[in-house]
């Protein structure tokens, strides 16, 4: 998202709250309508998933009372793209066309807001607030976020697991402490004073803030570049989390621990780490929801007379389940408790499935049983409604 984007987009109407709502509004009014449009519960809806990121964008926004605060500012002096200027320049409007204002941050270090720091970076030296010069300080940066995808059998996923992740992010450099230099001495960049910033444009206390090119941000300039980042401060690392998954995950959950990402720069919080669950599938049971389902095959007696079945159940002993005499194919019948986890510690239902089981082989006896069984029932035709009900239509 541009700075343009950031400044003339209103978040307050995206989430439908006033100017003057309270933390406890914001916060109420997001998850209703994060809720209502996650794409977990819209599936392949694409208008639903840019609703879901643009409410998310806006409660990135309105929940940081720091982020609301320098936002508002903004808002106050751009909004519609006019500058308006204070007593001291004659109370009156001057008209700034927003894509030039913003032209030299958009598609750079301080174009989008979710790359760190948000207005803050951008609008750093907005007011002058630090005063400039040596007395400014960086913004703190948040770390990336990370996503990571997991396998795990039916079991693992109905009973909850923990696993190894083995996870690749930009960290520290361990060989020079962050510094970027080799002896771990780097020097005050001279073009921003150690600040990171440069002021451009504007005059008085009006100016904006680019990150320097100098020293890309950092403020620092090592004076022996570190060969294993090559002075940038940052390398790749590796390393191993256990992690642990819920019980009841289903396949495809994308699941998010806060703060497991990569961590942040210059006291900033680390990121978050996202983690794709894959489910494989079970050879006998199946899963609904909450409930598991499973087939039972059963012979023609047992549906036609009735009995008792014993059915398996996952990672427990086997319950009895009464077929009703006259039990049709097809019919499904609940184990109550017997299904996966819910989040309250309740189970969901174990679904049971019959299937009449027809014999390929009959040796004489039951041969001649169901032949007695077809002379006895010679006057019943199980097909006369099915004609009926198709001569109707």
């Amino acid at each position: 998202m541009s700075t343009k984007d950031f400044v003339e987009k209103d978040y307050y109407k995206v989430l439908g709250v006033p100017k003057d709502a309270t933390e406890a509004e914001i916060k109420k009014a997001y998850r209703k309508l994060a809720r209502e449009n996650h794409p977990d519960a819209n599936k392949g809806d694409a208008a639903a998933e840019a609703r879901f990121k643009e409410i998310s964008e806006a409660n990135d926004i309105l929940g940081d009372p720091k982020k609301r605060k320098e936002y508002d500012e903004a808002r106050a002096l751009f909004g519609n793209g006019g500058f308006r200027a204070g007593p001291g320049a004659g109370g009156g409007t001057f008209n700034f066309d927003l894509g030039d204002l913003f032209g030299g941050a958009q598609g750079g270090a301080a174009g989008g807001f979710g790359g760190g720091g948000g207005l803050g970076d951008v609008f750093g030296g907005l007011f002058n607030r630090g005063g400039g010069g040596a007395g400014a300080r960086t913004q703190p940066r948040r770390g990336q976020d990370i996503e990571s995808e997991v396998t795990l059998s039916f079991t693992e996923a109905v009973d909850g697991a923990t696993v190894p992740l083995r996870m690749s992010s930009q960290q520290p450099c361990k060989a020079c402490s962050g510094t970027g230099d080799k002896n771990g001495t780097p020097r005050v960049c001279p073009t921003c004073v150690g600040t990171g910033q440069v002021s451009r444009g504007g005059s008085g206390s009006f100016s904006l803030t680019d990150p320097c090119v100098e020293c890309k941000g950092r403020g620092l300039i090592a004076q022996d570049p570190c060969e294993v980042c090559h002075g940038s401060g940052r390398a790749k690392s590796s390393r191993t989390m256990q992690v642990r998954i819920p019980a009841g995950v289903s396949d495809g959950q994308r699941i998010r621990l806060r703060g497991k990402g990569a961590p942040g720069e210059r006291g900033g919080p680390a990121g978050d780490l996202y983690v794709v669950v894959h489910v494989k599938a079970h050879p006998v049971f199946g899963r609904r929801g909450d409930n598991l389902t499973v087939t039972v095959p059963v012979s023609f007696a047992e549906a036609a007379l009735g009995g008792e079945i014993r059915v398996p159940t996952l990672g427990g002993p086997p319950v009895t389940l009464k077929i009703p005499a006259g039990t049709p194919n097809g019919r499904t019948m609940r184990a109550r408790g017997k299904g996966a986890a819910r989040k309250d510690g309740t189970h969901g239902d174990l679904l049971v499935t019959v299937e009449v089981a027809v014999p390929t082989e009959l040796d004489d006896k039951a041969r001649e049983a169901l032949e007695s069984y077809r002379e006895a029932t010679a006057g019943e035709d199980p097909r006369a409604e099915l004609f009926q009900a198709a001569k109707g239509a």
